[in-house]
């Protein structure tokens, strides 16, 4: 019997591997790699059919953010007046129902920040959950330090909710 290491020193154990391999390639490649590669193109067409929906519906909603620019000037364009109001109009939470307090600007390690203090009085809390994700997904630099809910005795769902954001410049 011979030894399987006498088989790899055999040069006919190449002649007839390596045509085998080179033949056997093309087909794995058609056979396997070529429908995996057409599947994934049609998925990759669904998402970037059902992402074009998503981004008109988005720009249908707040067209100004095609207008907002990063760079030096998005610093000196938020303002949490024009924040706040926008984000309860689009949750419809009446001007009334909210009130707004903010602190100047502080600079802390090389980092310009400022404080703010929103009170939203009697709303429900699918609003005010909605509110808080739509002002920090329209400014990225807006984040949430602090969140106090307290329900209105007497009323199913009002809620008075007191946020506490800070902005990053």
């Amino acid at each position: 019997m011979k030894d399987i290491s006498e088989i790899y020193k055999n040069p006919i154990f190449y002649y007839i591997l390596v045509p085998a391999l080179a033949v056997l390639w093309p087909v794995i490649i058609w056979g396997v790699y070529l429908p995996a590669a057409r599947a994934n193109l049609s998925e990759e067409m669904d998402q970037f059919t059902k992402a074009e929906q998503l981004i008109e519906e988005l720009l249908a909603v707040d067209p100004e953010r095609l207008n907002f620019t990063k760079g030096k000037n998005a610093a000196s364009g938020f303002d949490y007046a024009t924040a706040v109001q926008q984000a309860a109009e689009f949750c419809s939470i009446p001007a009334g129902n909210y009130k707004l307090s903010s602190g100047i600007i502080t600079k802390s390690e090389g980092q310009k920040s400022q404080p703010a203090n929103v009170s939203l009085k009697g709303v429900e809390v699918t609003k005010a959950a909605r509110f808080l994700s739509t002002i920090q997904l329209r400014w990225s630099g807006l984040q949430c330090t602090k969140m106090a809910l307290r329900k209105n005795k007497g009323l199913p769902d009002a809620w008075d909710v007191d946020l506490t954001f800070k902005y990053y410049y």
